[in-house]
């Protein structure tokens, strides 16, 4: 799944030990979505995704992400794991409604330089 959204809070750096021996770190951070109903969703960011300078408090995400759930002790807990987090392009933020499918409508397409 993929979100679109605003980061709002970036909680601290969880680190620990896991049964192997490796050691890991993790990264909750909090958006928020746009549109008439705006909704904050808690996200974690695992190892070498946590990426400081995209991290920033302010900037809008483009999030791709896995929701899973898991049974303990005959409760249900969801966790929203991050797999790829950068910042939203350029493109969205200057306003244009096109896509790379879609040209715009001034987009001319008259050039002759066909080898053929």
């Amino acid at each position: 799944m993929e979100l679109s959204a605003k980061l709002v809070q970036v909680l601290p750096i969880q680190r620990g030990t896991g049964k192997t021996g490796n050691e890991w770190r993790k990264q909750d951070i909090i958006v928020e979505t746009s549109g008439q109903y705006p909704k904050k969703v808690c996200i974690s960011v695992w190892g070498d995704k946590i990426n400081e300078q995209v991290l920033q408090v302010g900037n809008t995400l483009n999030i791709s992400f896995d929701v899973e759930s898991r049974e303990y002790n005959g409760r249900w807990y969801t966790d929203v794991k991050a797999w790829k987090v950068e910042a939203a392009g350029n493109a969205g933020a200057a306003g244009n409604s096109y896509t790379d499918e879609m040209p715009p409508d001034n987009y001319n397409d008259s050039k002759d330089d066909l080898p053929f």
